[in-house]
């Protein structure tokens, strides 16, 4: 039997729930089981640091900012992680392939094989999908949970497009192989992963283990223009559009005049001036075969 640490967050919006069927059908595969259920996320890493010699792998049930939460107990154990997608958006599990049904995500972890992905970095925080500023963190400071409870998914769209119709451009400087880029933009994303907020796509064709970062930037002048944008977002293809900067690299620095938040993985952990770089094969994940 494989020893794994369960760790689920019963303020996800399944998490609760589903937290007694996952341990009926990950024993019934052939796990054992240590579980221990958190009201915190930040205590994740202890908690996995403290059972790092006793298991095999660690299970976490949770949306993006619970998993993004526990990073720093993966990176120091060198566990792997197998992912019960239990939150609004699982844009992680999305850009991985992890079916959001919980049976079939406990098969994955049964039977899936470790995959080896890239980390984002900022300013000393890690992140899987995206990291931004402008836009998408005025939307995180509307996507209360109560929101996110009731609308589920939906709730990313009716928040953006509220978001979207008083959103003003800022100014930027982004510097990436000795290069600097002076915008006026909505928004900046940087990704690593290839999903976000809810199913939008960082670029076509990005993925969580091509060792680089993906960068846009919003240069729209109306609202309407970001509106009209959003079907090619969802899609990917934005990139080729006019009002559409896009930068990729290992490396990017953004800075502004006036001190900027950033969310990383749907919570605000830092501000600007910012260094965003790629960690390569920083993590290893149980994922679909």
């Amino acid at each position: 039997m494989k020893k794994a640490l369960l760790l689920v967050n019963q303020h996800s919006r399944k998490g609760q729930k589903l937290l007694s069927q996952a341990t009926v059908e990950l024993e019934a595969l052939g796990f054992e089981l240590m579980v221990e259920s958190t009201d915190h996320a930040h205590e994740l890493p202890e908690t996995i640091r403290h059972y790092q010699n006793q298991v095999e792998l660690v299970i976490i049930g949770g949306g993006d900012g619970t998993l993004n939460a526990a990073i720093e107990g993966l990176i120091d154990t060198k566990l792997p992680l197998g992912i019960l997608p239990m939150g609004t958006a699982n844009d992680l599990a999305r850009t991985l392939g992890i079916p959001t049904d919980l049976s079939a995500a406990c098969q994955v972890i049964a039977s899936g094989k470790v995959r080896l992905i890239d980390l984002g970095w900022v300013n000393g925080q890690h992140f899987f999908n995206v990291a931004s500023l402008g836009l998408s963190v005025q939307i995180t400071q509307r996507l209360t949970k109560n929101v996110k409870q009731r609308w589920g998914v939906l709730a990313y769209a009716f928040t953006a497009l509220q978001t979207i119709l008083s959103a003003r451009p800022f100014r930027a400087e982004i510097k990436v192989k000795n290069q600097s880029f002076y915008v006026k933009t909505i928004q900046i994303a940087i990704g690593n992963g290839r999903y976000y907020g809810g199913g939008m796509t960082v670029a076509e064709d990005a993925t969580i283990d091509d060792r680089r970062l993906d960068l846009y930037s919003l240069e729209t002048k109306n609202w309407w223009e970001i509106i009209a944008l959003l079907p090619a977002m969802k899609q990917g293809n934005h990139t080729s559009r006019p009002n559409v900067r896009t930068l990729q690299a290992q490396e990017f620095e953004v800075n502004t005049s006036k001190r900027r938040p950033i969310n990383t993985d749907g919570e605000i952990k830092t501000y600007t001036p910012a260094k965003f770089r790629v960690i390569p094969q920083a993590l290893a994940i149980i994922a679909p075969s």
